[in-house]
């Protein structure tokens, strides 16, 4: 979960995903095996598609809601080190605590805390079943299907549904996700000086967003796939405000487009990575001629880089680069902190039209499953190029962190870092690393 002293407001998550809005960073690991682990990840994910009704242009695991988000087939794609995942069988997914086994697959119920300065408090539950879809593929990853629910205190209500489908032995991949609900945030401005100003206009955002992605291997480990959007929602003031209400105010807004998703990850264990990198890229395109009433483009790049520096030590890079052209509504721009892009800052306080964020983590492992971090980045959002690098717009932020290990066979930590950004701290809980 994520706290920190600025008011509620709304983040979009990396990837062209939709990222949840003040999306908790907490998520609940119920074992220590890779399976039902990651169905959690995957529902945070998937239910973060809640945001659409938000940041339809801009994606909730999922985690982180990948982070991840999240955080898609984390544990199922690369268990370990030294595990292949056509090794885990379905004994194995049968055999993790908290499932419930069947003749084909096995079921997953996890009720999952929520803790976010921009929904408030309360409960995620999630219903999962995990099962191959062809017996005789043995190299393709374990097939998942779920739906997952929202309740928080501010008033805030969802429920999702989703698949991702493995088949032709890893060769191709199918994600389909169906989100609705209402979502209670507080928006600040356009741009920096709006961020930092403290005024804020609450918002209630009600609607709907379906997604379907389908991707195929293509070699060296990159997969590439198209997606289609379609969602819908609609704006309307919610309390007394202190700022300027946003232009989309009381209209119903319909998003439609189409996408390409290019990804390449060769880190062994995505829970906790020492070597190896990822790549990944999306572009999104909203058009009128789809029936999209606006129309834009969003584009996002992420790459990581990991490097063991002795048995217990790792140092982390990341880079994030966010662009939207064309005429998106407010909450299709570039969101600063969300995904940890970059902690220290409640995420939604800075918008605009680009971004970019870039840090660096060392990670040390100590006895009794307790480990150390500390980490420090900077970045910006503008409304053009012409201002990247302006120093008036850096936004700095650093901090440091602790780690108990969950699972010493996958090295699962739960992690709790403390951060400072430029004019507010954070603190936040989760699974697995930042990035």
């Amino acid at each position: 979960m994520s706290r920190g002293q600025t008011a509620r407001n709304p983040c979009i998550g990396r990837g062209g995903r939709i990222a949840f809005l003040g999306k908790s960073q907490m998520e609940i690991q119920i074992g220590s095996r890779t399976a039902p682990t990651d169905l959690v990840r995957r529902a945070i994910s998937s239910l973060s598609l809640l945001a659409a009704l938000v940041t339809l242009a801009a994606a909730l695991m999922a985690q982180d809601v990948q982070q991840s988000s999240a955080s898609s087939n984390a544990a199922l794609s690369h268990p370990t080190q030294t595990q292949d995942p056509s090794s885990i069988s379905q004994q194995e997914v049968e055999s993790q605590p908290g499932t419930t086994s069947s003749r084909h697959g096995s079921f997953v119920i996890a009720p999952l805390p929520i803790s976010s300065p921009a929904l408030g408090t309360g409960m995620v539950p999630i219903l999962g079943y995990i099962f191959t879809l062809q017996k005789q593929d043995k190299e393709s990853s374990p097939s998942v299907i779920g739906a997952a629910g929202l309740a928080t205190d501010n008033g805030s209500r969802g429920f999702g549904a989703f698949s991702d489908l493995f088949l032709g032995r890893d060769t191709y991949r199918i994600t389909v996700l169906y989100v609705r609900g209402n979502l209670n945030y507080d928006f600040y401005g356009i741009g920096v000086a709006n961020g930092g100003g403290g005024k804020k206009f609450p918002l209630e955002q009600t609607g709907q967003v379906f997604r379907a992605e389908i991707s195929r291997r293509l070699g060296w480990q990159f997969f590439l796939g198209g997606r289609y959007w379609d969602g819908s929602s609609e704006i309307v003031p919610r309390g007394s405000a202190t700022g300027e209400p946003p232009s989309d105010l009381s209209l119903h807004t319909a998003l439609r487009g189409l996408g390409l998703h290019l990804k390449r990850e060769t880190a062994p264990n995505r829970f906790y990575p020492t070597t190896g990198t990822l790549l990944e890229f999306t572009s999104d395109f909203f058009s009128h001629a789809l029936g999209s009433k606006y129309s834009f483009q969003s584009y996002r790049f992420t790459f990581n880089k990991y490097g063991s520096l002795s048995d217990n030590q790792v140092l982390a890079y990341n880079l994030f680069v966010c662009a939207t052209a064309g005429e998106p509504p407010f909450y299709s721009n570039c969101i600063y902190g969300t995904n940890n892009e970059l902690r220290g800052y409640t995420a939604g306080q800075y918008l605009d039209r680009y971004m970019f964020a870039t840090q660096l983590e060392y990670r040390l492992s100590l006895p009794w499953r307790l480990g150390l971090v500390g980490f420090g980045g900077v970045g910006q959002v503008v409304p053009g190029g012409s201002q990247l690098f302006r120093s008036s717009n850096f936004l700095p932020g650093g901090g440091g962190g602790v780690r108990f290990q969950l699972s010493k066979k996958y090295h699962v930590n739960l992690r709790t870092d403390f951060a400072r950004g430029k004019d507010t701290w954070t603190w936040s809980m989760g699974v697995g690393e930042a990035f």
